[in-house]
């Protein structure tokens, strides 16, 4: 969000009411907040401009689409050649997203995978092309806090 932009109550508990019911119109959410129908839709663009809100689209359980493994895959690259590897990244569905992070490696993903042995063939995959020169997999066994932002909305909407 742009140091001119401010973000008060009212936008934490418009994202809110539109995290708890997502599906639900905007004369609702106005009614539920107490405001006018205007006032919501000024402050959804307000978000949306800003780049607070990124998007509207339905959360996705890999899960339920077949593919009981997450892992994080920790990538070391050859110098030089991340845009080489984030080509091959984006080539394969499975692989989530992708960050660069500090430290002895370059890159940190999320994929998923059907099986262990589907996993085995994403990294093989991965490593196929010369811009990565290893990568370290750690299978998720269990999720402890699901990816979460709403915690965050909160704080920050208090705070301001």
């Amino acid at each position: 969000m742009t140091g001119s932009t401010r973000f008060d109550p009212l936008d934490a508990r418009l994202i809110a009411a539109l995290r708890n019911n997502p599906r639900v119109g905007l004369l609702e959410v106005a009614r539920q907040l107490g405001v006018a129908r205007g006032t919501v839709q000024a402050r959804l663009r307000k978000l949306e401009a800003s780049g607070v809100i990124t998007g509207h689209g339905p959360e996705i359980d890999a899960r339920a689409l077949g593919y009981g493994i997450a892992a994080f895959v920790l990538i070391e690259l050859a110098q030089g050649r991340l845009g080489e590897a984030v080509t091959v990244m984006e080539g394969i569905p499975e692989v989530l997203e992708a960050d660069g992070v500090s430290g002895p490696q370059d890159l940190i993903c999320r994929v998923v995978a059907r099986d262990t042995e589907h996993l085995q063939q994403l990294i093989n995959e991965l490593l196929s092309t010369p811009a990565i020169r290893r990568c370290t997999s750690y299978i998720v066994l269990s999720r402890q806090v699901p990816p979460r932002t709403l915690p965050l909305v909160t704080a920050t909407g208090r705070s301001n």
